[in-house]
């Protein structure tokens, strides 16, 4: 029988080696992008770095690596607080940035405050420092407040689109530093608080869950470390992230003046809670050594 038109079956090709390859690079193509979705992604638990990788220079620095703009916040249109200054960096490439509020002590306006939020902000962060509605306002008031200013830069402030509403912390001097350990227990979903030779009242702080750095002086004849900052810092849980450093020979009053060592430390721990940046850990744990700036410094590393 003739088999001109016969045709056998064409048995089923199987990919060479070649094929094979390409195909596995592009499963494990598809199954990298897929894993960078998940919120378990080590991608996505890395942090918010901002700016570049920090040194003891740089945080000693009158200004970190951002260049700073600056919006004021008149009184008639504050929600809640006496209106102040929002301190932003004017960089658009880097995402959004952590908000930072900062209140005065008593009897003081947000000019004391005025160094410390200018340089946290030039290290990336959307910062307010304010005024309070009145002058004598209490710890719990300005408490209050730091709240009501994190609010309005967040929901109607003129940069809020450069304001990363998820990552908050509070900042404040004397009984704004009260008033940023009443925030901070009042509202436990903040990321840092900084209490600069806080004065409060209030003596135990057992519920709070918001990692929180104390600084004291250690001549400070206001709000003594022994009656104020030591046991604010004792009270914490002891599982909480939390540090406290005492300034060596300095009053009540550093804090308001250009001071590297609160400078230095306040960055680093809005970088390490706020930004979730593990580069500023070394900074902060394992605790720094006593020196002629440090008194005291220990922490729950």
């Amino acid at each position: 029988m003739s088999r001109r038109n016969h045709v056998d079956p064409v048995p089923p090709t199987r990919p060479t080696s070649s094929r094979r390859r390409r195909a596995l690079l592009l499963a494990t193509v598809l199954l990298t992008w897929a894993a960078t979705l998940s919120p378990a992604s080590p991608a996505l638990a890395a942090g918010y770095e901002r700016g570049p990788a920090p040194t003891t220079a740089t945080l000693d620095a009158a200004r970190g690596p951002f260049a700073v703009s600056q919006e004021r916040v008149y009184s008639w249109r504050a929600s809640g607080f006496g209106g102040g200054d929002i301190y932003y960096p004017t960089a658009t490439d880097q995402g959004t940035f952590g908000v930072v509020a900062i209140a005065p002590g008593y009897t003081a306006g947000r000019s004391t405050m005025a160094w410390l939020a200018s340089r946290i902000a030039s290290h990336g962060f959307v910062v307010i420092n304010i005024d309070t509605t009145t002058r004598s306002d209490q710890p719990t008031s300005r408490g209050r407040q730091l709240l009501a200013a994190l609010d309005h830069v967040t929901g109607a402030s003129a940069v809020r689109d450069r304001a990363d509403a998820s990552r908050q912390a509070v900042v404040g001097h004397s009984m704004g530093g009260g008033g940023a350990l009443v925030a901070a227990t009042s509202r436990p979903t903040l990321q840092a608080a900084v209490p600069l030779t806080p004065w409060n009242l209030t003596k135990s702080w057992s519920s709070l869950q918001v990692p929180t750095l104390v600084v004291g002086a250690e001549r400070d004849s206001v709000a003594s470390v022994r009656t104020h900052a030591e046991p604010f810092y004792e009270s914490m849980p002891a599982a909480l992230p939390k540090g406290y450093l005492e300034l060596n020979n300095a009053s009540h009053f550093a804090p308001v003046t250009t001071n590297s060592t609160i400078g230095r430390y306040t960055v680093a721990w809005l970088k390490r809670y706020v930004d979730d940046d593990l580069r500023y850990h070394p900074f902060l744990c394992p605790a720094p050594a006593p020196s002629s700036a440090i008194e005291e410094f220990r922490a729950t590393c």
